[in-house]
């Protein structure tokens, strides 16, 4: 479980390495983000606000008065990144590069553009940019199409829901394996045992630190995963020489997997659903999420991978953090200063230890009235309170993370064409 949305890339990677087994199991917290002056005024103030589509306009306003404002260019960018608005991100995030060539931010901004495209070779110099050098190795070594897709269907029954969901998937048409799968980490990872096993080839490395410890990161292509009757051909994949031999899965399953399709988890159903995504798909899965009750709620993706939508706590809106997958018997977490504001009771006799950024942090349990996403509800229920309060690198504030232990009762469905999300009661049809 994480709190803040703190992470970078590198906090990304230290979660899959704790959930393969690599460091503790405990719920991680985010890391704390580096405050940064920027202009853009009330802009900003919306941005900070998750008032994201007046943001772009107060934005676009502003380059109107100031061209070369490249702050503006870039969160205007961002903001179209947010909801896979493909065209004016990568207008506005050009804009920002040809204005300042080194913006490490922007060149995140459209490499991220461009790999959720699949257009891997444009990815890769602004993976470069951005300093993020296996990355750009990684993706320049990508020949054909990455992502190809086998199969209109798929349906992967969970093997465990606690203390993490896991389904089987095969690796380069291998045995069946065990896989978790957790939105708070991006590709697929796979253990050193699963990597040996079919034969991957690291074209790329990166090392790093977590809990005083050093662990090798690889990178490699995989020419197929095939999971419940859907294969997926040429994708990225990494592994990692810091298996503790002690996991209870051979690999993670990240969003860049489940963002190429209409993705359904079914908590209630126990199952991973996984469609091609059409408008056809689209209309049904519409259809029947309205039949289930469920109503559209937006759907934001920021950072690569994390996913974020609109909810409340205690009756108070905002944006949540929708983690999917990974661990946690907690419904939802929150900053002490958001549990304090609005009157929800915490245990402060009953602190727990936990890890974020390899440092100790101390978490509280309380009990928020209520957590809400859409039509799903968590009345009374176990929560944590613990971190900090303020936007992390994704620059908005966030409310609460809704994980693992709210959606049992539900199925999600997550539309990253229409960019919505939909949370029914009940098992998926």
């Amino acid at each position: 479980m994480t709190y803040q949305g703190r992470w970078d890339r590198r906090t990304a990677l230290r979660a899959m390495a704790a959930l393969a087994g690599v460091a503790t199991a405990a719920p991680l917290l985010g890391e704390p983000a580096t405050a940064q002056a920027s202009p853009g005024g009330d802009a900003d103030a919306l941005f900070k606000a998750g008032h994201f589509e007046q943001a772009g306009h107060a934005y676009e306003e502003i380059l109107k008065k100031d061209p070369g404002n490249v702050h503006a260019a870039r969160r205007r960018g961002y903001v179209g990144l947010l909801s896979n608005n493909f065209p004016d991100a990568e207008k506005y995030l050009k804009t920002a590069i040809a204005l300042a060539p080194g913006d490490r931010e922007a060149h995140r901004f459209l490499a991220d553009c461009y790999t959720r495209q699949d257009k891997f070779a444009l990815a890769a110099p602004h993976w470069q940019g951005a300093d993020y050098q296996a990355y750009a190795t990684l993706f320049a070594a990508f020949r054909g199409q990455p992502y190809e897709i086998h199969g209109d269907t798929g349906r992967a029954p969970f093997r465990q829901l606690d203390p993490i969901p896991q389904v089987e998937a095969s690796l380069n048409g291998g045995p069946l394996k065990r896989f978790s799968f957790y939105t708070r980490v991006d590709s697929l990872g796979v253990s050193a045992k699963a990597a040996e096993e079919a034969g991957l080839r690291a074209v790329a490395k990166e090392k790093v630190e977590y809990l005083g410890k050093t662990f090798w990161f690889y990178y490699g292509i995989l020419d197929s995963f095939a999971l419940g009757g859907i294969e997926l051909r040429n994708i990225p994949v990494r592994w990692s020489d810091g298996d503790s031999g002690e996991q209870s899965d051979d690999g993670m399953i990240g969003t860049w997997i489940l963002y190429h399709f209409l993705t359904t988890i079914d908590y209630a159903g126990r199952s991973l659903i996984l469609r091609r995504r059409t408008p056809e798909t689209a209309r049904k899965a519409r259809a029947e999420a309205e039949r289930a009750g469920a109503q559209p709620l937006p759907l934001w993706l920021a950072q690569e991978h994390l996913l974020f939508s609109r909810g409340s706590v205690a009756g108070s809106p905002g944006v949540v953090a929708v983690n999917l997958g990974g661990t946690g018997e907690a419904v939802a977490a929150m900053p002490q200063e958001t549990a304090k504001r609005l009157r929800v009771r915490v245990d402060e006799d009953r602190p727990m230890e936990t890890a974020a950024g390899g440092q100790a942090v101390t978490v509280y349990p309380c009990y928020p009235k209520e957590v809400r996403l859409g039509n799903a509800v968590a009345r009374d229920a176990y929560c944590y309170a613990g971190a900090p309060s303020g936007p992390g690198r994704e620059g908005f504030e966030q409310l609460a993370h809704l994980s693992h232990s709210f959606y049992k009762p539900f199925h999600v469905t997550l539309d990253f064409t229409g960019m919505s999300i939909h949370v029914a009661r009940g098992p998926a049809s």
